[in-house]
């Protein structure tokens, strides 16, 4: 009786599979876990977002900070505790605090980019390659590369 009924409605126009149905889980940024750490929330609930939690760039960004540099140090002390562990730890003894700290970064030289270019150093060369070039050199170097116009 039911083929009858399903005959009667015709063929399916799709058929279904589990796997299309398989729940994609965004994957976790360590500066996510940094702000929960500072807002004393724990993202660490399974093994999947334990595995995610990268101790290093973690340490790396609270240490940029005075008040928790010592939780990184004794986190970067321990590198054999579990991902959790370190977590847990340091949400216990930060305090809740809003901290946007900048990452420190190399300052370019514009006369490196200059022998860069003409020479295609990497920044280790041109950065030696600079200390020996005379200012008559450096002076030739961005005469030739000068494209005119304005920036």
């Amino acid at each position: 009786m039911t083929e009858a009924i399903l005959e009667g409605l015709g063929e399916p126009t799709k058929i279904y599979n589990a796997e299309d149905y398989v729940e994609k889980v965004a994957k976790i940024s360590p500066f996510a876990f940094v702000k929960n750490i500072n807002q004393q929330k724990n993202l660490i609930v399974d093994e999947r977002s334990e595995k995610q939690y990268n101790p290093y760039i973690i340490n790396r960004a609270l240490s940029l900070d005075r008040e928790t540099i010592v939780q990184a140090n004794e986190m970067n002390s321990r590198p054999h505790l579990e991902h959790a562990l370190q977590n847990a730890f340091l949400i216990n003894t930060i305090r809740a605090k809003n901290r946007w700290n900048e990452w420190l970064k190399p300052k370019m030289n514009a006369d490196v980019e200059l022998i860069k270019e003409y020479y295609g150093y990497s920044n280790v060369k041109a950065r030696q390659a600079l200390a020996i070039l005379s200012e008559e050199q450096k002076q030739y170097i961005k005469e030739k590369l000068y494209k005119g116009g304005t920036k």
